[in-house]
Order: structure tokens, then C-alpha cells, then sequence
């Protein structure tokens, strides 16, 4: 029965993305809009999204220091934040598939104008922590991505999905180095107010550019095997659905273990750039602007950084784009929202843990120990790989 249900899927898939121009067409204002434009403003909104994302990611720990909050607190901070996008993650991507992908980054932006206007009043640590609400629902990833999943046929996805690993540098480069500039030379509080604009920008852009109806319409037969049994935002059944779905339990699973280690470092990195390496708001803007998601791994300087970054980023950047692509496309177009969500949700999940995790490695055992333990994981997922009988390529129609 799975087998037929991912027939089905695909068949139906490959069929829809003809009538993706006559889902446009009849879309009112924005029926106007080209399929490929609105992909470009999937991966602009992405772009902005992400820029104000690791702008405040730079400055919180200053932020947070300022206020009083010890490096206990502010991992408590870093948790409570990861718990609200974990949560959030995956009625997220029920949303985009219940009200549609245009609903779902208008929802993000809302919530990331909200996100910045909290902090930007944050005097207070109890403000602080309430600034970090509103991250339930900021998934602006997910989003662009349910957006060009929708435009895209599954032979194109895995090439668009790709694209969206610019926007991410981009949106580390700028926004790291933009946040240390703007927090050293005219307040810690400056970042807030330009996030808190931008954030309003993006969110107009998707009500005036991206279409209402972006999914299209399958017919009966496909709608039968693919829509979702459960109406409400938060089902566990229908998380145990998806996964049931061939190969998508075992692709998940080497997708949140290999992306455990690097995100163990990203949650330690502001906490070793101020502790391990002396750097100011500034300087740690500027290095992250570099090397974006990288591992520690015998390194003594910031040089060491800087020479491991290249591979790293390219391995990371390629496993986040092959996940992904695959695991949508092993579900239903009905569910490839709910799909990205559960993948959204890695990252907070790592935050919600990886505090406490990373605390201990980097107190009891030094910055290697970051990679030593990504050289572990990655060896033990490539004998795992190299035995398994996961199918890896997407299942073509016949």
C-alpha cells in the first residue's frame, strides 16, 4: 500500500506540474506573477529572513550579558527558544499546507516583527525571555521552501532547494557582520529596530508578490492517497504517518545525527568567541560572516577556524539540500509542508538539548572535543550508509 501511496504521489506530482501556470492564473492580483519570479522572491524573502535572523543571533549573547544573565541563564534562554521552534516547526509546515505557502510567510514575518519589537524593549531579563514567544511560529526557511516545492516539478526541486544554500550565506554574511557593526557603533539595541523593519518589509512582500494559491489542484485518485486524515495543526498520529512513508524514518534520522555536532558548536560559539578567544560583538560578527556553520577540530587560533571552514560548510550546505529534497518527495504533495516542518524542527531540537550537551564537552573536555565528536558521528554514518539499503534517489513513475 506505501508503494502504490508513492505512485501515486508522484505520478500525480508530475501531472500537477503542468497546471502549476493555470493554478497561477487563477490566483486574482498576483495570478500575474511568473512561476520562476515568484521563486526569486522565495529566495529573497529567505535571504532577508535569514540576514535578521543572525543579526540578532550575534548580538543576543552581548545583549544578554549586559542585562545580568550568567552563562546558566543564558543557556536557559537558548533552550527556551529551541523548545518554541521545536513546537512550532511542525505546525508550521501543517499551516503552509492547510492555508498555503503565502499564508505561512506572511505568518513568519508577523512573527519576526513581533520578535524584534520585544526585544528592542528588552531592559529586562524577564522581557528577554518573553522576546523569544513569538520564535514559535518564525520559519521563514520553511516557508520559502514549501513555496518552491510548490512551483517545482520533484526533478527540479533537489537544483531550487540548492539555491536556498546562497540565501543562507548571504543571510550569515551580512547579517552576522551587519550586527556587530550596527551593535558596536550606535548600540546594542540597533539590530532590533533594523530586524524589526526588515521584518515588516518581508512580511509585505509575500502579501503583494506571492501568489494565494501556490499548491496545485490533484485530482481525485491522487487526493485519495495523499491528503492528510487529520485537520488540526498538531497530530502525532499524522507525524507517524509521514514517517512511515518509505525510507523516511532512516534519511531523517542520519539528517538529525549528522547535524547534531555542528549544531552543539553553533549553540557553544558565542559563549567560546567571547570566552575561549576574546572576541568582542564586532570581531565575533565578522568571523562568523566567514565560515557561517563550521566544526572545531584541534585548532588553536582563529586560523584553524578559517582553514576547516570550506569543506565544512559544503558538506553541511549539501546534506541540508539532499535531506530535504528527498524527504519531500518521499510524501505527498498534500504533506510536503508538514514534511518540511518536521525537518525544521533538527535545529531547534539540537538548541533545546545541546546547551546542557555542549556546556559539559566545552567545561570538561576543551573545544576539540566538538571534533572529535563530529568525526565520530560522521564515520559511524558513513559505515551505516554504505551498508544500508535506504533508497536514496527519487522513485521515478512509470
Amino acid at each position: 500500500m506505501s508503494m502504490m501511496n508513492a505512485k501515486a504521489t508522484s505520478e500525480g506530482e508530475e501531472e500537477a506540474s503542468g497546471m502549476r501556470n493555470e493554478t497561477l492564473a487563477e490566483s486574482g492580483h498576483s495570478g500575474e506573477v511568473k512561476r520562476g519570479q515568484v521563486i526569486l522572491v522565495a529566495y529573497l524573502t529567505a535571504a532577508l529572513d535569514l540576514t535578521f535572523l543572525f543579526m540578532q543571533f550575534g548580538i543576543i549573547p552581548y545583549l544578554a550579558k549586559n542585562l545580568g544573565l550568567d552563562s546558566v541563564g543564558f543557556g536557559y534562554l537558548q533552550t527556551t527558544f529551541g523548545v518554541l521552534q521545536l513546537v512550532g516547526g511542525y505546525i508550521f509546515g501543517r499551516f503552509a499546507d492547510q492555508f498555503g505557502a503565502r499564508a505561512a510567510l506572511i505568518l513568519s514575518g508577523a512573527s519576526g516583527s513581533v520578535f524584534f519589537l520585544l526585544m528592542s524593549l528588552s531592559t529586562s531579563i524577564p522581557l528577554l525571555f518573553l522576546s523569544r514567544l513569538p520564535g514559535v511560529f518564525m520559519h521563514g526557511i520553511p516557508g520559502a521552501q514549501k513555496l518552491i516545492t510548490d512551483m517545482t516539478t520533484p526533478s527540479q526541486r533537489a537544483d531550487a532547494l540548492g539555491k536556498l544554500g546562497l540565501c543562507f550565506g548571504i543571510g550569515m554574511i551580512v547579517g552576522s557582520a551587519l550586527g556587530g557593526v550596527l551593535s558596536t557603533k550606535f548600540g546594542i539595541f540597533v539590530p532590533a529596530y533594523v530586524g524589526l523593519v526588515g521584518s515588516l518589509i518581508n512580511t509585505l512582500i509575500a502579501v503583494v508578490w506571492i501568489p494565494s494559491q501556490t499548491k496545485p489542484k490533484l485530482n481525485q485518485h491522487v487526493t485519495e492517497h495523499s491528503t492528510s486524515q487529520s485537520g488540526s495543526l498538531f497530530s502525532i498520529r499524522e507525524i507517524l504517518r509521514l514517517m512511515k512513508f518509505p525510507g523516511v524514518m532512516e534519511v531523517f534520522i542520519v539528517k538529525v545525527l549528522a547535524g547534531l555536532p555542528i549544531g552543539l558548536f553553533m549553540i557553544m560559539f558565542s559563549i567560546i568567541s567571547m570566552d575561549f578567544f576574546g572576541l568582542e560583538a564586532v570581531e565575533s560578527g565578522y568571523l562568523m560572516s566567514y565560515f557561517g556553520v563550521l566544526q572545531m577540530a584541534l585548532m588553536r587560533t582563529v586560523w584553524h577556524y578559517c582553514i576547516i571552514a570550506v569543506p565544512l560548510v559544503f558538506a553541511f550546505s549539501m546534506l541540508a539540500t539532499i535531506t530535504d529534497s528527498i524527504l519531500t518527495k518521499a510524501v505527498p504533495s498534500s504533506d510536503t509542508g508538514a514534511m518540511l516542518g518536521i525537518c525544521a524542527s533538527v535545529q531547534p531540537l539540537t538548541r533545546t538539548v545541546g546547551p546542557t550537551i555542549g556546556g559539559v564537552l566545552y567545561k570538561q573536555f576543551g573545544v576539540s572535543s566538538f571534533g572529535y565528536l563530529q568525526l565520530v558521528v560522521n564515520i559511524g554514518l558513513f559505515v551505516y550508509l554504505l551498508k544500508t539499503k535506504i533508497s536514496l534517489r527519487e522513485t521515478k513513475s512509470q
